[in-house]
């Protein structure tokens, strides 16, 4: 007896995430203080977060200052570099660091993407 063998479906790779290139979502504000470190705006919208700026005096928007690494991170993600290529920034701007880069800067890379202010550009 014979066996068929079954042609498998073409397997579709993610990409490699070193290679994406992330952008900052063009809806957000943002601004560079004269030390250096990034501000970013984060505007609270919805039900539960007008009801919070009106009993509770809540502001409609927070101002989110981002420490030293956040902020190298966020400068560089202009849509021409790569997760790849800032992780390298990362190494050489902060060289004492470089053993823990890797995991500080893919951790923080998918913190900003899943709370959207970050999107990817491919």
């Amino acid at each position: 007896m014979s066996k068929k063998i079954k042609a498998k479906k073409p397997v579709k790779l993610a990409p490699n995430y070193l290679d994406q290139v992330f952008i900052r979502d063009p809806d957000k504000h943002w601004e560079l203080r004269p030390d250096g470190t990034a501000v970013v705006d984060l505007e609270h919208r919805g039900f539960f977060a007008r009801i919070a700026q009106t009993v509770f005096k809540k502001p409609k928007v927070s101002h989110i200052a981002l420490d030293k690494y956040g902020s190298v991170v966020w400068k560089h993600l202009d849509g021409s570099h790569t997760a790849g290529d800032v992780i390298r920034i990362m190494e050489e701007t902060f060289p004492e660091e470089k053993d823990r880069m890797l995991n500080r800067t893919v951790t923080f890379l998918g913190t900003l993407q899943s709370q959207g202010f970050i999107i990817s550009a491919q």
